[in-house]
Protein backbone atom coordinates (compact mmCIF):
# COMPACT_ATOMS: atom_id res chain seq x y z
CA UNK A 1 0.00 0.00 0.00
CA UNK A 2 1.18 3.85 -0.98
CA UNK A 3 1.71 5.97 2.12
CA UNK A 4 2.57 8.97 -0.50
CA UNK A 5 1.89 9.90 -4.07
CA UNK A 6 2.12 13.31 -6.33
CA UNK A 7 -1.81 12.81 -6.93
CA UNK A 8 -4.63 11.01 -4.59
CA UNK A 9 -8.04 10.91 -6.92
CA UNK A 10 -10.95 9.50 -4.30
CA UNK A 11 -13.63 7.80 -6.57
CA UNK A 12 -13.24 5.55 -9.41
CA UNK A 13 -16.44 5.98 -11.30
CA UNK A 14 -16.17 7.89 -14.82
CA UNK A 15 -14.76 11.67 -13.84
CA UNK A 16 -11.92 9.90 -11.57
CA UNK A 17 -11.12 7.14 -14.12
CA UNK A 18 -10.82 9.80 -16.36
CA UNK A 19 -8.33 11.83 -14.34
CA UNK A 20 -6.44 9.12 -14.00
CA UNK A 21 -6.02 8.20 -17.40
CA UNK A 22 -5.72 11.99 -18.80
CA UNK A 23 -2.97 12.25 -16.19
CA UNK A 24 -1.07 9.35 -16.97
CA UNK A 25 -1.86 10.00 -21.02
CA UNK A 26 0.38 13.44 -19.98
CA UNK A 27 2.99 10.93 -18.61
CA UNK A 28 2.20 11.36 -14.75
CA UNK A 29 2.70 7.96 -12.76
CA UNK A 30 2.77 8.69 -9.24
CA UNK A 31 -1.43 7.94 -9.02
CA UNK A 32 -3.32 7.03 -6.32
CA UNK A 33 -7.44 6.19 -7.37
CA UNK A 34 -8.89 5.13 -3.92
CA UNK A 35 -12.90 3.85 -4.11
CA UNK A 36 -15.29 2.97 -0.85
CA UNK A 37 -16.15 0.15 -2.96
CA UNK A 38 -15.60 -1.99 -6.14
CA UNK A 39 -13.77 0.10 -8.47
CA UNK A 40 -16.66 1.74 -11.36
CA UNK A 41 -19.30 0.58 -8.83
CA UNK A 42 -20.44 3.99 -7.36
CA UNK A 43 -22.86 6.35 -8.83
CA UNK A 44 -21.09 5.86 -12.10
CA UNK A 45 -22.87 2.00 -12.18
CA UNK A 46 -26.64 4.14 -12.45
CA UNK A 47 -25.84 6.71 -14.89
CA UNK A 48 -28.17 7.12 -17.44
CA UNK A 49 -26.24 7.28 -20.76
CA UNK A 50 -27.43 10.02 -22.74
CA UNK A 51 -24.31 11.73 -24.05
CA UNK A 52 -25.21 15.35 -25.97
CA UNK A 53 -22.62 17.49 -27.18
CA UNK A 54 -24.32 20.47 -27.43
CA UNK A 55 -23.87 22.95 -25.15
CA UNK A 56 -24.12 26.98 -24.55
CA UNK A 57 -20.38 27.09 -24.39
CA UNK A 58 -17.64 26.47 -26.66
CA UNK A 59 -15.35 24.99 -24.05
CA UNK A 60 -17.62 22.76 -23.02
CA UNK A 61 -19.15 21.99 -27.04
CA UNK A 62 -15.67 20.99 -27.64
CA UNK A 63 -14.88 18.99 -24.42
CA UNK A 64 -17.72 16.90 -25.26
CA UNK A 65 -17.13 16.02 -28.95
CA UNK A 66 -13.52 15.52 -27.62
CA UNK A 67 -15.27 12.60 -25.59
CA UNK A 68 -17.23 11.39 -27.68
CA UNK A 69 -13.77 10.93 -30.06
CA UNK A 70 -12.29 9.32 -27.15
CA UNK A 71 -15.10 6.94 -26.09
CA UNK A 72 -15.42 5.72 -29.41
CA UNK A 73 -12.52 3.74 -29.33
CA UNK A 74 -13.17 2.27 -25.46
CA UNK A 75 -13.59 -1.39 -24.88
CA UNK A 76 -13.50 -3.55 -22.00
CA UNK A 77 -13.13 -7.09 -23.51
CA UNK A 78 -14.41 -6.24 -26.76
CA UNK A 79 -17.95 -4.67 -25.58
CA UNK A 80 -17.96 -0.78 -26.61
CA UNK A 81 -18.75 1.77 -24.06
CA UNK A 82 -20.41 3.92 -26.49
CA UNK A 83 -23.01 3.55 -29.25
CA UNK A 84 -24.11 6.35 -31.53
CA UNK A 85 -27.43 6.76 -32.32
CA UNK A 86 -27.87 10.48 -32.65
CA UNK A 87 -30.79 12.98 -30.97
CA UNK A 88 -33.10 15.32 -31.53
CA UNK A 89 -34.02 19.04 -30.73
CA UNK A 90 -37.74 19.33 -31.40
CA UNK A 91 -39.23 22.78 -32.06
CA UNK A 92 -42.87 23.52 -30.99
CA UNK A 93 -42.43 27.15 -32.22
CA UNK A 94 -41.06 29.26 -34.42
CA UNK A 95 -39.35 30.96 -32.06
CA UNK A 96 -37.70 27.77 -31.09
CA UNK A 97 -37.25 26.71 -34.38
CA UNK A 98 -35.02 30.03 -35.14
CA UNK A 99 -32.94 29.28 -32.10
CA UNK A 100 -32.12 25.33 -33.51
CA UNK A 101 -31.37 27.29 -37.07
CA UNK A 102 -28.62 29.30 -34.83
CA UNK A 103 -27.53 26.44 -33.20
CA UNK A 104 -27.00 24.64 -36.12
CA UNK A 105 -24.72 27.49 -37.32
CA UNK A 106 -23.06 27.28 -33.52
CA UNK A 107 -22.76 23.55 -34.02
CA UNK A 108 -20.72 23.91 -36.91
CA UNK A 109 -18.40 26.44 -36.50
CA UNK A 110 -17.09 24.11 -33.71
CA UNK A 111 -16.64 20.85 -35.42
CA UNK A 112 -19.69 18.78 -34.34
CA UNK A 113 -21.88 17.38 -37.08
CA UNK A 114 -25.95 18.84 -36.85
CA UNK A 115 -28.41 19.03 -39.52
CA UNK A 116 -31.99 21.11 -39.29
CA UNK A 117 -34.79 18.91 -40.06
CA UNK A 118 -38.49 18.84 -41.11
CA UNK A 119 -41.19 17.72 -38.27
CA UNK A 120 -41.95 14.53 -40.91
CA UNK A 121 -37.74 13.39 -41.32
CA UNK A 122 -37.95 13.64 -37.21
CA UNK A 123 -40.73 11.43 -37.45
CA UNK A 124 -38.98 9.07 -39.54
CA UNK A 125 -36.02 8.38 -37.64
CA UNK A 126 -38.59 8.53 -34.45
CA UNK A 127 -42.00 6.62 -35.24
CA UNK A 128 -43.74 7.50 -32.09
CA UNK A 129 -43.17 11.25 -31.79
CA UNK A 130 -46.65 13.32 -32.40
CA UNK A 131 -46.21 15.56 -35.02
CA UNK A 132 -48.46 18.06 -33.32
CA UNK A 133 -47.37 21.60 -33.22
CA UNK A 134 -43.96 20.79 -34.68
CA UNK A 135 -42.19 22.94 -36.53
CA UNK A 136 -39.06 20.77 -37.19
CA UNK A 137 -35.84 19.56 -35.29
CA UNK A 138 -32.39 19.89 -34.95
CA UNK A 139 -30.49 16.38 -36.03
CA UNK A 140 -27.16 15.49 -34.01
CA UNK A 141 -25.75 12.68 -35.46
CA UNK A 142 -23.02 11.84 -33.46
CA UNK A 143 -25.13 12.36 -30.25
CA UNK A 144 -25.49 8.88 -28.14
CA UNK A 145 -25.73 6.68 -25.71
CA UNK A 146 -22.59 5.95 -23.15
CA UNK A 147 -22.34 2.94 -20.90
CA UNK A 148 -20.89 4.59 -17.94
CA UNK A 149 -19.38 2.30 -16.00
CA UNK A 150 -17.80 0.64 -19.31
CA UNK A 151 -16.37 3.77 -20.11
CA UNK A 152 -14.64 4.27 -16.79
CA UNK A 153 -13.30 0.76 -16.63
CA UNK A 154 -11.57 0.90 -19.91
CA UNK A 155 -10.26 4.49 -18.80
CA UNK A 156 -9.13 2.66 -15.34
CA UNK A 157 -7.41 -0.46 -17.11
CA UNK A 158 -5.48 2.27 -19.35
CA UNK A 159 -4.52 4.08 -16.75
CA UNK A 160 -3.45 1.24 -14.70
CA UNK A 161 -1.45 -0.25 -17.68
CA UNK A 162 0.58 3.41 -17.55
CA UNK A 163 1.46 3.30 -13.96
CA UNK A 164 -1.49 4.48 -11.74
CA UNK A 165 -2.60 2.56 -8.95
CA UNK A 166 -6.41 1.78 -8.17
CA UNK A 167 -7.44 0.50 -4.55
CA UNK A 168 -10.83 -0.68 -4.05
CA UNK A 169 -12.78 -0.92 -0.82
CA UNK A 170 -10.34 1.67 0.58
CA UNK A 171 -12.88 4.77 2.40
CA UNK A 172 -11.80 7.88 2.92
CA UNK A 173 -13.03 9.62 5.94
CA UNK A 174 -11.43 12.92 6.21
CA UNK A 175 -8.41 15.37 4.86
CA UNK A 176 -6.35 16.69 6.84
CA UNK A 177 -3.56 19.56 5.70
CA UNK A 178 -0.20 18.80 7.45
CA UNK A 179 2.14 21.47 6.88
CA UNK A 180 0.66 22.53 3.69
CA UNK A 181 -0.08 18.97 2.28
CA UNK A 182 -3.65 17.22 1.89
CA UNK A 183 -3.80 13.81 3.36
CA UNK A 184 -6.37 11.41 3.03
CA UNK A 185 -7.67 10.17 5.95
CA UNK A 186 -9.04 6.16 6.34
CA UNK A 187 -10.51 4.83 9.02
CA UNK A 188 -7.66 3.18 10.64
CA UNK A 189 -6.30 7.09 10.15
CA UNK A 190 -3.07 5.50 8.66
CA UNK A 191 -1.00 7.56 7.12
CA UNK A 192 -2.27 7.46 3.72
CA UNK A 193 -4.75 4.89 2.62
CA UNK A 194 -5.28 1.23 3.90
CA UNK A 195 -7.62 -1.30 2.82
CA UNK A 196 -10.77 -2.19 4.94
Amino acid sequence: MHDQARVVIIGSGIAGSSIAYHLTERGWRDIVVLEQGPLTAGTTSHAPGLVGQLRSSISLTKMLVYSISLYKQLRVDGKPGYFEVGSLRLASSKERMEELKRQVGFSKSVGLEAELISASEARRMFPMMSLEGVEGALYLPTDGSGKAPILAQAMANIAQQRGATFYAHTRVTGIEVVNGRYRPLTPRRAKFARRL
